[in-house]
């Protein structure tokens, strides 16, 4: 597992391309890492929501938790 990059759900949603809204709902649908709070924003993951984004663009089924995730990201790489 890499280390966390910690964002934003505004953050993220410029570099994913999707709304603020849509990060925060992903991550309470998916239970996507939360690193913490920076003022009154959450702070996630960046890793494992740019990983719900890309099953989503795949079609294919998100993972229920961060370490599943993490381990479909290990999967991956370990591939290339």
């Amino acid at each position: 597992m890499t280390s966390p990059e910690p964002v934003t759900a505004a953050t993220a949603g410029r570099r994913l391309g999707r709304a603020p809204a849509t990060i925060r709902k992903w991550a309470q649908r998916y239970a996507a890492h939360q690193l913490g709070r920076c003022g009154r924003q959450q702070v996630y993951d960046y890793a494992d929501l740019a990983t719900i984004d890309a099953c989503i663009h795949r079609g294919d089924p998100v993972p229920a938790t961060p370490a599943e995730r993490d381990q479909l990201r290990a999967g991956y790489r370990n591939a290339a």
